[in-house]
C-alpha cells in the first residue's frame, strides 16, 4: 500500500499532544481512522477535543487502557495500519512512579506488539524518544549512537524500543520506530519547557522561573513531527528501522525564553526554580539529530521554522489560557 487511502489506521494514545495532531493529519489521507483515548472517570478526549469538529466527526474514538491484553487485541483487530504513541512521558513524574512508567510503556507496548502480530496488520509505527539517547556523546546524534537510560522514563522507552527490535527480528513484524527530538505545539502540555515559558511570559508572574538554563535541544514544529509518522508508515525500506525525527539544529533553554520574550513583547526576568531541577547525572545537557537517515529512507523534511513555530503555539496558548494554567501541575 503507497497510500492510506483504503487504509483502515487506528492511533493509540489520542488524546496526548502529538496522538491529537496525528489523527488530524491522518483524517484527511486515510480511509478510516480510529483513535484511542485513555480511559478515565472523566468523559474527555483530552487534547483531541481541540481539533476541528470536522475531525472529530470523521473519527471513530474508543476509550481504553493499552496495559490490557485483551483490550488491545480487540483493538487492532481489522485494522491496517498502527500508531502506537499511549506512554506516561512526564519525566519528573517518573521519578515518583517508575513502575507505573514499566508497565504503560514496556508492557503497554508488548501488548500491541502481540496485537499487531497476531491480526497481521501491514505496517505498526511505534513511538520512541530522543531522550534514549541520554546527554549526547557525540552530535549530530544518529540512530547507532548509544542508548543511555538517566531517568526511568527514558529506561522504559528503551525497554519499549528493545520490546520492537526483538519482534521485527524474532516474528519478522512489519514495524518501525520513530524517535522525535522535542517537540512542540499547540496542545503541549504546561508541565513541557516551550509551553510553560510561554504561559509564563504572558501571565501577571513578575518572572519567568525555569529550571537549567543551559540544556541545548532540537525542536520540531508538532504538525512536522505527525508527518515524519506518516513517512515511516509508508516507507518501503523503512521496516525494522529506528528513524530520528528531528530538525538538526540546537537551542538553549535560555535562548529559547529569550526568543518567547521577544515575540510575547514581554521583558520579564528568567530565574532558575530549584524545584524544576532534575537530579544532576539526569540532565540531559546537549540533544541535536542527525535527520539523514529520514530524510533518505521516508523523504521526510522539517518544513516550519522554529520562529513561526513559537508564534502558532503564542496563539493558541493566549486562546486558551486555562489548559496552560501552570498551577494545575505540580509535576
Amino acid at each position: 500500500m503507497n497510500d492510506l487511502s483504503q487504509a483502515h489506521v487506528l492511533v493509540t494514545g489520542a488524546g496526548g499532544f502529538i496522538g491529537s495532531h496525528l489523527v488530524e493529519a491522518l483524517v484527511a489521507r486515510a480511509g478510516r481512522v480510529t483513535a484511542m483515548t485513555h480511559y478515565d472517570a472523566r468523559p474527555r478526549w483530552s487534547n483531541l477535543e481541540y481539533a476541528p469538529t470536522s475531525v472529530l466527526d470523521a473519527v471513530e474514538t474508543v476509550a481504553g487502557d493499552v496495559t490490557d491484553p485483551h483490550f488491545v487485541r480487540t483493538l487492532v483487530k481489522g485494522k491496517t495500519h498502527v500508531f502506537h504513541l499511549a506512554a506516561l512521558i512526564s519525566i519528573p513524574y517518573s521519578y515518583a512512579a517508575p513502575t507505573a512508567y514499566f508497565q504503560t510503556n514496556v508492557l503497554g507496548t508488548v501488548n500491541v506488539l502481540e496485537a499487531c502480530l497476531r491480526e497481521e496488520v501491514e505496517r505498526a509505527v511505534f513511538t520512541s524518544t530522543s531522550e534514549c539517547y541520554g546527554t549526547a556523546l557525540r552530535t549530530p546524534i544518529d540512530e547507532e549512537h548509544p542508548l543511555q537510560a538517566q531517568s526511568p522514563y527514558s529506561a522504559s522507552k528503551i525497554g519499549a524500543d528493545k520490546a520492537v527490535e526483538s519482534f521485527v527480528r524474532s516474528f519478522d513484524l512489519p514495524a518501525v520506530t520513530v524517535r522525535p527530538f522535542n517537540t512542540y505545539g499547540p496542545r503541549q502540555s504546561a508541565r513541557a519547557v516551550i509551553p510553560t515559558i510561554i504561559s509564563q511570559a504572558l501571565s501577571d508572574a513578575p518572572s519567568i522561573q525555569l529550571g537549567a538554563l543551559s540544556p541545548k535541544r532540537d525542536l520540531t514544529y508538532v504538525s512536522d513531527t505527525a508527518e515524519g509518522f506518516i513517512a515511516a508508515a509508508l516507507a518501503p525500506g523503512a521496516v525494522g528501522e529506528t528513524i530520528n525525527l528531528g530538525v538538526g539544529e540546537t537551542i538553549s533553554i535560555g535562548e529559547l525564553a529569550a526568543m518567547v520574550q521577544e515575540l510575547t513583547g514581554t521583558g520579564k526576568p528568567i530565574e532558575c526554580d530549584e524545584k524544576r531541577l532534575r537530579p544532576e547525572a539526569s540532565e540531559v545537557m546537549h540533544l541535536i539529530s542527525d535527520n539523514r537517515k529520514a530524510r533518505e529512507l521516508t523523504g521526510w523534511a522539517p518544513r516550519v521554522s522554529l520562529r513561526d513555530g513559537l508564534r502558532k503555539t503564542i496563539e493558541f496558548v493566549k486562546q486558551h489560557p486555562d489548559f496552560f494554567d501552570i498551577r494545575r501541575f505540580s509535576i
